[in-house]
């Protein structure tokens, strides 16, 4: 014993030495007895308190005992022998208060449990644990490696008695069965080996002033005592939020505490109350936990502790930190003040807290942070889950998962039909069939980005002389169809403007107006004292039937999303009667819990024809409904779907509906007849299997900044309207990129999508009694929309020699014949040839218009992808418009049309924008209200984005100069395997579309039979895309979509594997038609 005394005296390295080499005996089971004996007599030799005091001087070791008074195990033990050295933290009032925060858990918190502590220090807390309570195992962590094997000897002084002889508990097992000690960066080790928890505890120390470079050593057992000291305070900033509170490890330790502890599980923490008691909790609160305070005390602050950073924290913002004068003050003084009161001599405090927390939602908050601590780690400072309001917490939190899983999962959003993704469709019809027992189909719902955008398109698909519609649903339609004064005679023979008469919500006196007025539609809501019985429906389903009317019943008021929603007498009639052809049902969703302005609507028609007629009217008019809005409302129908059990009702027969509506109104004429020539989406087959290379829809890997972006729009909380003010951006934005000439007086419009902004744009040119002209080779969703709105129209023609760009003498030329022209030009890159337009060419066409007094619409929102522009500058139009000023006619005007989708790759994130420098064209603008706009989380989502793009050399740029290198060679080789198959391919510089002529097919049979049935036809402009459909399911447009006679358009933004099959595609096409 003198010699191993004599080694420990020669330095805290040197006695670390000795009791490692005596910890390899009491591992060597052969050696274990006497090893365990020698530590009893050692014990012994300094067993008095002072020559204990001295031992820790002298020989820098220390063995002690630890009484746990009342606190006694299972063995009535109630005192534990530890060993400490100067390199790890020796126990004080902070492990001790922690120790006691645990005891007011029941006694079977930890039995039978797999435990981690955190921080063990000299292990004493993970033996104590195992000692009282008997769990399966505890593992007790430390980033320490000398505080570990410290551990060790310490379970190994209590597993045995002084005799060596092991003690055996009611189990029969030892403390050596139940506690193991490993290094840990926190809980790195259960991590590694994939070790699930049941109880987390750690006493961490906080950090008041971050050291960012403490840990850039070096973390080995040779290190020096001091370094090994400052790591059990963990000194470096952790990259949270709470680093600035010194709450950065606690907060790391919570996070990576999710990730292995069991869904049920529970996770204890040492708090020190300096940084505020709200402060605490809320490190826990926002990270989805709910949390019990188990135990408070006061403790004196170390007088070595430095509080000065803590000073210039709360000189810098208002936050307040909370010490107490002494240990008996209750009246909280911040640090500055604590500060002063410390250096004149007093002693200060602060409380102490022993937190409980458990995941409120468990699964679904695991995986939010699975998808965090996957490359998005910088946006968890963002996440909020703190919630007053458990309904609230119950809707945010599922979706949050969502789209977490779908962000993680999907390199990019899906391709979703127009009439709603099929996802949603199915749950709305799920809801109704489970909650109401209607037996609604998919195939009866059709989704729109709101009620009032579905109402609006219901009467321009159909066009009444006169509709009656409830007059709290009036409020957004066009004012125009408000103010006629038409008279009844009128109203039967008018083939004009639809004319709107408003009527109260009262069925009575709906049904009375309808018997007199003779309407061909009408839209109502139910009175909430009629909505309890189907009297008032049936009353309306009869008066409209016998007068031909059709019919949309609005029941948004009446509709819960709920487990236990209301029954109105709509869905009750529903139950046991189809809905008559005539009628449909229009519903809103906006009582969502958390997002106030988060718009949703459905329509839900029994009739086929209805159903695809509405299809195709969304994509025209809207593009189709923000899919955020799709995946936010699904989540809400699946967490009401998801614990019932499938068909457990059987559907109650329903009775044959009433005879049909004589005479009953059809679709426009002139809505038909577009809709049936519109080259639209293809929805008819199962979409799974087909390539889409006809939408204007990136799929190419999203970029990770704007996936992040994405998430924290959703995860935070109390959004201030100046961090959805995207105005600034996108001034910003034009400016740079279009040298667009910006004032007081521009106004800027938003929208779901450009598309919508610029059907509101051709309403404005008929009111104008303008001619819209396009240029042939635009794109021909745009063109079909003009027609559906019935624009007059003049096609501008276009020639091969310059690609089928417009030029100034054709544009002369159309506009000497044209009264009042508008000129829609896609630019700089156009669609869909994908070429550019120099800055000088867009000059002289300008020129041009401000000769002819033009409105002019210049759409960038197919722009901001350029991979050949080496020919083509950037666009100056301010300049260019400044010189025009002059010479131009009152009437001419230019306005920029525009999105982000291209410039910054979003995928189905979609976003557009509209800026005017008219008065009296902003003033016929907003007479069309209805529009679609974009939630604020997209907002919040394109500001973040547009401010990332002013970062030159960030992520975001990296991302989109790789992917437009990507589109290069997507060309290139597109162009190669066209041409190679005998097609002419115009030459494309920009954009994710590529125009090319089927020379080698025109005119040739083909013949192709599938499930028995035999296709045949001569291949022209009108047949072609069928064709190619038929043969190999690659979706293309053909001629009459791109308005260049016997050119094709391709898009080449699609998925890797997609990409592969769709020139596979092509191949296949030669050989069938070579057949």
């Amino acid at each position: 014993m003198d010699e191993f005394l004599k080694e420990c005296a020669q330095s805290g390295d040197a006695a670390y030495s000795a009791f490692r080499s005596l910890l390899e005996r009491l591992g060597d089971p052969n050696t274990r007895k006497e090893a365990r004996i020698f530590l009893s007599d050692l014990q012994k030799r300094f067993e008095a308190k002072e020559a204990s005091e001295k031992c820790l001087q002298t020989y820098y070791f220390r063995i002690e005992n630890i009484y746990l008074e009342q606190y006694e195990g299972f063995m009535l033990r109630k005192k534990l022998t530890m060993m400490v050295i100067p390199s790890i933290f020796i126990p004080e009032d902070w492990s001790f208060t922690f120790y006691e925060g645990i005891n007011r858990h029941p006694d079977s918190i930890f039995k039978d449990r797999t435990v981690a502590e955190l921080g063990c220090g000299n292990g004493w807390i993970s033996i104590a644990i195992a000692e009282k309570w008997s769990p399966l195992k505890v593992y007790g962590l430390d980033i320490n490696p000398r505080a570990i094997k410290v551990s060790w000897i310490n379970l190994y002084l209590n597993a045995l008695d002084d005799n060596g002889e092991p003690i055996y508990d009611s189990e029969k097992k030892t403390l050596l069965d139940r506690v193991e000690f490993h290094e840990s960066d926190l809980l790195s080790y259960c991590k590694d080996h994939k070790i699930e928890l049941e109880r987390i505890v750690g006493c961490i120390p906080q950090i008041l002033n971050p050291n960012p470079d403490a840990m850039s050593k070096m973390i080995t057992e040779n290190a020096s005592e001091e370094f090994l000291y400052s790591l059990s305070n963990y000194c470096a900033l952790q990259g949270f939020v709470e680093d600035q509170f010194g709450l950065g490890l606690i907060a790391r330790a919570v996070e990576e505490g999710i990730d292995v502890i069991k869904p049920m599980g529970i996770m204890i923490f040492n708090m020190g109350g300096r940084p505020g008691q709200a402060v605490c909790k809320r490190l826990f609160e926002r990270r989805g936990l709910r949390v019990t305070k188990l135990w408070q005390t006061k403790v004196l602050q170390a007088a070595d502790t430095d509080i000065s950073a803590l000073v210039e924290i709360e000189k810098n913002s208002p936050h307040r930190f909370e010490f107490f004068m002494g240990l008996v003050g209750n009246q909280p003084i911040c640090a500055r003040t604590a500060w002063a009161y410390g250096k004149a001599g007093g002693r200060i405090s602060h409380a102490l807290s022993v937190y409980s927390c458990q995941l409120r939602q468990p699964n679904q908050v695991k995986k939010i942070f699975e998808f965090l601590r996957n490359g998005f780690h910088d946006i968890s400072n963002s996440l909020d889950l703190s919630f007053e309001d458990d309904s609230v917490a119950d809707e945010k939190i599922p979706f949050l998962a969502y789209l977490a899983g779908v962000l993680k999962e999907n390199s990019f959003f899906p391709y979703e039909p127009p009439a709603g993704s099929e996802r949603l469709r199915n749950l709305i019809a799920r809801f109704m069939k489970t909650y109401h027992h209607i037996p609604f189909t998919a195939d009866n719902v059709v989704v729109f980005p709101s009620r009032t955008v579905a109402i609006e398109n219901v009467l321009r698909l159909f066009s009444p002389r006169l509709a009656i519609v409830d007059e709290h649903l009036t409020r957004n339609l066009p004012r125009q169809w408000l103010t006629s004064s038409k008279n009844a005679e009128t109203w039967k023979n008018s083939e004009e403007a639809i004319t709107v008469i408003e009527a109260p919500c009262q069925s009575d006196l709906m049904v009375e107006l309808i018997k007199k007025l003779k309407p061909q539609v009408v839209v109502t809501g139910i009175a909430d004292f009629e909505s309890v019985t189907s009297s008032a429906f049936e009353y309306l389903l009869d008066s409209t039937r016998e007068i031909g009317s059709r019919l949309f019943i609005d029941i948004s008021d009446h509709f819960e999303l709920s487990s236990l929603p209301c029954s109105s007498g709509v869905l009750k009639y529903l139950v046991g009667t189809p809905l008559p052809s005539h009628a449909a049902i229009v519903c809103g969703l906006l009582k969502n819990q958390v997002y106030s302005d988060l718009e949703l609507a459905f329509v839900i028609s029994e009739e086929e024809t209805v159903f695809k007629v509405l299809s195709k009217t969304v994509e025209l008019l809207q593009g189709n409904t923000a899919l955020i809005s799709q995946y936010y409302y699904g989540c809400l129908f699946h967490e009401l779907l998801a614990f019932q059990l499938a068909d457990r009702h059987p559907a109650a027969e329903r009775g044959a509906p009433k005879a049909k509506a004589i005479e009953m109104i059809g679709f426009s004429s002139s809505a038909i007849s577009v809709l049936d020539h519109a080259e639209l989406s293809i929805t008819e087959a199962d979409n799974s299997s087909l390539i889409h290379m006809d939408v204007d829809q990136s799929f190419l890997p999203i970029p990770k900044p704007v996936k992040a972006a994405i998430f924290e729009s959703f995860s935070r909380q109390n959004i201030v309207d100046s961090e959805t003010d995207v105005t600034s951006g996108i001034s910003q934005f034009v400016g740079s990129s279009y040298g667009f000439p910006i004032d007081g007086s521009t106004e800027f419009l938003y929208a779901d999508r450009p598309l919508a902004l610029f059907n509101k744009l051709v309403l404005c040119c008929i009111q104008d009694g303008g001619t819209m002209c396009f240029p042939a080779g635009s794109n021909g969703n745009y063109v079909s929309a003009a027609k559906f709105l019935k624009a007059d129209i003049v096609t501008i023609p276009t020639n091969s020699e310059v690609g089928f760009k417009l030029t100034e003498k054709t544009l002369a030329k159309v506009f000497e014949t044209v009264n009042k022209p508008w000129i829609y030009i896609s630019g700089p890159t156009i669609n869909p040839t994908g070429l550019l337009y120099s800055n000088e060419e867009m000059k002289d066409m300008l020129s041009v218009c401000a000769k002819f007094g033009a409105s002019v619409i210049i759409d960038t929102s197919f722009s901001g992808v350029e991979y050949n522009n080496e020919n083509c500058s950037g666009w100056e139009l301010k300049a260019t418009l400044a010189a025009l000023t002059s010479s131009a006619k009152p009437s001419f005007c230019v306005s920029l049309l525009g999105g982000l989708f291209l410039k910054m790759l979003t995928g189905g994130l979609n976003f557009g924008f509209l800026l005017l420098n008219q008065h009296y064209l902003v003033d016929a603008f907003h007479s069309f209200s209805g529009l679609s706009k974009p939630h604020s989380t997209i907002k919040y989502t394109v500001k973040k984005l547009l401010d990332l793009r002013e970062q030159k050399g960030g992520s975001l740029l990296n991302s989109v100069g790789g992917q437009e290198k990507v589109l290069e060679t997507r060309y290139k080789r597109l162009k190669e395997t066209l041409q190679n198959c005998g097609w002419e391919v115009l030459e494309a510089h920009a954009g994710v579309s590529v125009v090319a002529k089927p020379s080698a097919y025109l005119g040739r049979a083909i013949k192709i039979t599938e499930n028995s049935a035999t296709w045949e036809a001569k291949l022209d402009d009108s047949n072609i895309r069928e064709a190619m459909l038929r043969s190999t399911g690659l979706c293309i447009n053909s001629a009459s979509w791109t308005g260049i006679p016997g050119y094709c358009r391709f898009t080449i933004a699609l998925e890797d594997a997609a990409f592969e099959r769709a020139l596979n595609c092509i191949v296949k096409f030669q050989k069938v038609v070579a057949s």
